[in-house]
Protein backbone atom coordinates (compact mmCIF):
# COMPACT_ATOMS: atom_id res chain seq x y z
CA UNK A 1 0.00 0.00 0.00
CA UNK A 2 1.25 3.37 -0.55
CA UNK A 3 2.32 6.09 1.85
CA UNK A 4 -1.23 7.69 3.65
CA UNK A 5 1.04 10.71 3.80
CA UNK A 6 -1.02 14.03 2.99
CA UNK A 7 -4.02 11.94 2.58
CA UNK A 8 -7.01 11.54 4.84
CA UNK A 9 -6.61 9.23 8.00
CA UNK A 10 -8.93 6.22 7.18
CA UNK A 11 -12.04 5.64 8.93
CA UNK A 12 -13.08 2.90 11.31
CA UNK A 13 -15.21 2.20 14.44
CA UNK A 14 -14.44 -0.25 16.40
CA UNK A 15 -13.87 -1.64 20.35
CA UNK A 16 -11.62 -0.08 22.57
CA UNK A 17 -10.53 -0.42 26.28
CA UNK A 18 -10.19 3.03 27.40
CA UNK A 19 -9.20 4.58 30.72
CA UNK A 20 -7.31 1.64 31.90
CA UNK A 21 -10.20 -0.97 32.33
CA UNK A 22 -13.42 0.70 30.40
CA UNK A 23 -14.85 -1.46 27.51
CA UNK A 24 -16.43 0.88 24.44
CA UNK A 25 -17.93 -0.50 21.77
CA UNK A 26 -17.72 1.88 18.79
CA UNK A 27 -14.49 3.95 19.11
CA UNK A 28 -13.28 6.41 16.54
CA UNK A 29 -10.92 9.11 15.95
CA UNK A 30 -13.59 10.81 14.67
CA UNK A 31 -13.88 12.33 18.11
CA UNK A 32 -10.73 14.42 17.77
CA UNK A 33 -11.51 15.75 14.42
CA UNK A 34 -10.63 19.40 14.97
CA UNK A 35 -9.96 19.29 18.28
CA UNK A 36 -6.59 17.36 18.79
CA UNK A 37 -3.63 15.70 16.93
CA UNK A 38 -3.10 12.39 17.15
CA UNK A 39 -0.38 9.89 17.43
CA UNK A 40 -1.76 6.44 16.10
CA UNK A 41 -0.31 3.42 17.01
CA UNK A 42 0.05 -0.29 16.32
CA UNK A 43 1.65 -2.70 18.25
CA UNK A 44 1.78 -6.57 17.32
CA UNK A 45 -0.24 -8.41 20.23
CA UNK A 46 -0.61 -8.36 23.88
CA UNK A 47 1.19 -10.15 26.31
CA UNK A 48 4.67 -10.52 24.59
CA UNK A 49 7.99 -9.01 24.98
CA UNK A 50 8.81 -5.69 23.40
CA UNK A 51 5.22 -4.43 23.11
CA UNK A 52 4.67 -3.70 26.29
CA UNK A 53 7.30 -1.39 26.76
CA UNK A 54 6.59 0.45 24.33
CA UNK A 55 2.77 1.06 25.60
CA UNK A 56 4.52 2.14 28.92
CA UNK A 57 6.74 4.46 27.02
CA UNK A 58 3.79 6.08 25.91
CA UNK A 59 2.07 6.19 29.16
CA UNK A 60 5.33 8.01 30.53
CA UNK A 61 5.61 10.84 27.86
CA UNK A 62 1.49 10.96 27.95
CA UNK A 63 1.63 14.20 29.58
CA UNK A 64 4.07 15.50 27.37
CA UNK A 65 1.75 15.02 24.11
CA UNK A 66 -1.20 15.96 26.06
CA UNK A 67 -0.06 19.21 26.93
CA UNK A 68 0.62 19.72 23.19
CA UNK A 69 -3.18 19.34 22.18
CA UNK A 70 -2.03 15.11 21.14
CA UNK A 71 -4.33 12.56 21.90
CA UNK A 72 -1.97 8.84 22.00
CA UNK A 73 -3.91 6.05 20.70
CA UNK A 74 -2.96 2.55 20.53
CA UNK A 75 -4.13 -0.62 18.93
CA UNK A 76 -3.68 -4.46 18.03
CA UNK A 77 -5.35 -6.93 15.96
CA UNK A 78 -6.14 -8.70 19.49
CA UNK A 79 -10.04 -8.74 21.54
CA UNK A 80 -11.24 -6.54 23.94
CA UNK A 81 -11.15 -9.08 26.62
CA UNK A 82 -7.44 -9.55 25.96
CA UNK A 83 -6.77 -5.92 25.81
CA UNK A 84 -8.90 -5.61 29.14
CA UNK A 85 -6.91 -8.20 30.64
CA UNK A 86 -3.38 -7.47 29.87
CA UNK A 87 -4.30 -3.82 31.05
CA UNK A 88 -5.15 -6.02 34.95
CA UNK A 89 -1.44 -7.35 34.85
CA UNK A 90 1.15 -5.40 36.64
CA UNK A 91 4.18 -4.51 34.90
CA UNK A 92 6.61 -6.61 36.61
CA UNK A 93 4.94 -9.29 35.45
CA UNK A 94 4.91 -8.45 31.83
CA UNK A 95 1.58 -6.21 32.00
CA UNK A 96 0.79 -3.07 31.01
CA UNK A 97 -1.28 -1.60 33.90
CA UNK A 98 -1.68 1.90 34.13
CA UNK A 99 -1.76 2.43 30.27
CA UNK A 100 -4.94 4.91 30.52
CA UNK A 101 -5.10 5.77 26.79
CA UNK A 102 -7.22 4.20 24.86
CA UNK A 103 -6.44 1.03 22.66
CA UNK A 104 -8.31 -0.64 19.89
CA UNK A 105 -9.37 -4.30 18.89
CA UNK A 106 -8.85 -4.58 15.43
CA UNK A 107 -10.17 -7.60 15.42
CA UNK A 108 -11.00 -8.08 11.72
CA UNK A 109 -7.51 -6.81 10.87
CA UNK A 110 -9.43 -4.16 8.73
CA UNK A 111 -8.03 -1.07 10.19
CA UNK A 112 -4.60 -2.49 10.31
CA UNK A 113 -4.85 -3.47 6.67
CA UNK A 114 -6.34 0.51 5.78
CA UNK A 115 -3.34 1.59 7.60
CA UNK A 116 -1.23 -0.52 5.40
CA UNK A 117 0.37 -2.14 8.62
CA UNK A 118 -1.21 -5.25 8.18
CA UNK A 119 1.84 -8.47 7.98
CA UNK A 120 -0.13 -10.85 5.71
CA UNK A 121 -2.59 -11.25 3.67
CA UNK A 122 -5.26 -13.78 2.16
CA UNK A 123 -4.92 -15.94 -0.41
CA UNK A 124 -6.47 -18.97 -2.14
CA UNK A 125 -4.84 -22.55 -2.14
CA UNK A 126 -5.08 -25.42 -4.97
CA UNK A 127 -8.37 -26.30 -2.92
CA UNK A 128 -10.16 -22.87 -2.97
CA UNK A 129 -9.65 -22.47 0.38
CA UNK A 130 -8.65 -18.85 2.09
CA UNK A 131 -5.49 -19.10 3.65
CA UNK A 132 -3.08 -16.49 5.27
CA UNK A 133 0.06 -15.20 4.30
CA UNK A 134 1.58 -14.20 7.61
CA UNK A 135 0.60 -14.63 11.40
CA UNK A 136 -2.06 -11.58 10.02
CA UNK A 137 -1.03 -9.10 12.54
CA UNK A 138 -0.06 -5.67 12.94
CA UNK A 139 3.78 -4.13 12.38
CA UNK A 140 5.01 -1.66 14.36
CA UNK A 141 3.25 1.25 12.63
CA UNK A 142 2.85 5.02 14.16
CA UNK A 143 1.00 7.96 12.06
CA UNK A 144 0.69 11.82 13.33
CA UNK A 145 -2.71 13.34 12.51
CA UNK A 146 -3.69 16.66 12.19
CA UNK A 147 -6.91 18.09 13.49
CA UNK A 148 -8.42 17.92 10.16
CA UNK A 149 -7.37 14.30 10.11
CA UNK A 150 -4.89 14.00 7.84
CA UNK A 151 -1.53 11.87 8.45
CA UNK A 152 1.41 14.26 8.29
CA UNK A 153 3.38 11.85 9.15
CA UNK A 154 4.49 8.01 9.02
CA UNK A 155 6.87 5.16 10.37
CA UNK A 156 6.21 1.26 10.21
CA UNK A 157 8.89 -1.18 11.97
CA UNK A 158 9.39 -4.67 11.68
CA UNK A 159 8.11 -6.40 14.82
CA UNK A 160 11.57 -6.95 16.66
CA UNK A 161 12.19 -2.98 16.31
CA UNK A 162 10.89 -0.77 18.81
CA UNK A 163 10.04 2.71 18.52
CA UNK A 164 11.32 6.16 19.82
CA UNK A 165 8.52 7.87 21.67
CA UNK A 166 11.00 10.83 22.24
CA UNK A 167 10.80 10.90 18.20
CA UNK A 168 7.20 10.48 17.73
CA UNK A 169 6.53 14.00 20.62
CA UNK A 170 9.69 15.55 18.65
CA UNK A 171 7.38 14.94 15.35
CA UNK A 172 4.42 16.41 16.98
CA UNK A 173 6.36 19.68 17.75
CA UNK A 174 7.87 19.72 14.34
CA UNK A 175 4.26 20.01 12.57
CA UNK A 176 3.19 22.42 15.29
CA UNK A 177 5.69 24.60 14.08
CA UNK A 178 5.16 24.64 10.79
CA UNK A 179 1.79 25.26 11.33
CA UNK A 180 2.51 28.17 13.51
CA UNK A 181 5.51 29.84 12.05
CA UNK A 182 4.96 28.75 8.13
CA UNK A 183 8.87 27.79 8.41
CA UNK A 184 10.35 23.74 7.66
CA UNK A 185 12.17 21.87 10.00
CA UNK A 186 15.58 20.83 8.71
CA UNK A 187 17.28 17.39 10.08
CA UNK A 188 17.76 17.22 13.41
CA UNK A 189 15.86 20.46 14.57
CA UNK A 190 14.17 19.89 17.89
CA UNK A 191 11.84 22.20 19.69
CA UNK A 192 13.45 25.48 20.31
CA UNK A 193 15.74 25.64 17.74
CA UNK A 194 15.07 27.89 14.37
CA UNK A 195 13.40 26.51 11.44
CA UNK A 196 14.41 27.50 7.96
CA UNK A 197 12.46 29.99 5.78
CA UNK A 198 11.11 27.93 2.40
CA UNK A 199 9.16 29.10 -0.74
CA UNK A 200 5.85 31.12 0.94
CA UNK A 201 3.90 30.64 -2.15
CA UNK A 202 4.50 26.77 -1.48
CA UNK A 203 3.93 26.91 1.84
CA UNK A 204 1.08 29.23 2.17
CA UNK A 205 -0.21 26.58 -0.69
CA UNK A 206 0.14 23.53 1.12
CA UNK A 207 -1.81 25.28 4.18
CA UNK A 208 -4.21 26.30 2.78
CA UNK A 209 -4.90 22.51 0.96
CA UNK A 210 -4.59 20.86 4.71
Amino acid sequence: MSSLVGKKAPHFKAGAVINGGEIVADFSLDQYLNKKYVVFFFYPKDFTFVCPTELHAFQESLKEFESRGCAVVGCSTDTEESHWGWLQMDKKSGGIKGVTYPIVADTTKTISLSYGTLFGDYDVDENNNLIATGPMIAFRGLYLIDKKGVVRHQLINDLPLGRNVDEAVRMVDALQFFEENGEVCPANWSKGKEGMKADHKGVASYLAAH
